[in-house]
């Protein structure tokens, strides 16, 4: 992103296709409602986080994880949706591999780098996928506090797991975790 102390790009691990099929025929009404509270929490503690967006108030933004069966729809209202395949009409597309899509919503690697390596595509409305990120990169999440908010009282034993997951795969594709 724009720290530039993120990580250069590198093969970050990628979900084994045999996984990704195994996953296809899971329902994605729950996992919409998880991601869709993770997108609330974010919103409520940084509440100016879309006004970032600015003219692009309005985009809706399609992230497709390359290694999934899934894509997600991302509004500023804000809204998520899950979905098998993204649809038309949307603002822009963004996608990559879904370690290097989580590194970028941490700021953990650097996305113009990952565009010129091709590990991110980005189609449509690049102006508005740059509000974005800038909104993004201002709001300095931390996903696996995000996420961890989900287990009630399991949530520190939840963070402890997301960020041991967070820094084997970060250290399996050769960078050292960075400092944020």
């Amino acid at each position: 992103m724009n720290d530039p102390s993120a990580a250069s790009p590198g093969p970050l691990p990628t979900i084994p296709p045999l996984v990704a099929l195994a996953m296809r025929p899971l329902p994605l009404l729950p996992l919409q409602l998880a991601l869709g509270g993770v997108l609330q929490r974010i919103y409520r503690r940084n509440p100016a986080i879309f006004d970032r967006l600015g003219d692009h108030a309005r985009a809706r933004f399609g992230i497709k994880p390359i290694d999934l069966p899934f894509a997600f729809v991302v509004e500023a209202r804000p809204r998520l949706s899950v979905v098998r395949d993204l649809p038309r009409g949307l603002d822009a597309r963004i996608s990559a591999s879904l370690a290097n899509l989580l590194a970028l919503l941490e700021g953990r690697v650097d996305g113009d780098a990952l565009m010129f390596s091709r590990e991110l595509v980005v189609e449509g409305d690049v102006e508005a996928v740059l509000a974005l990120r800038n909104a993004i990169d201002d709001a300095q999440l931390d996903l696996a506090e995000e996420l961890s908010s989900l287990f009630g009282p399991l949530g520190a034993p939840a963070r402890r797991a997301f960020e041991a997951t967070r820094g084997r795969v970060i250290a399996s594709s050769g960078h050292g975790e960075q400092s944020r």
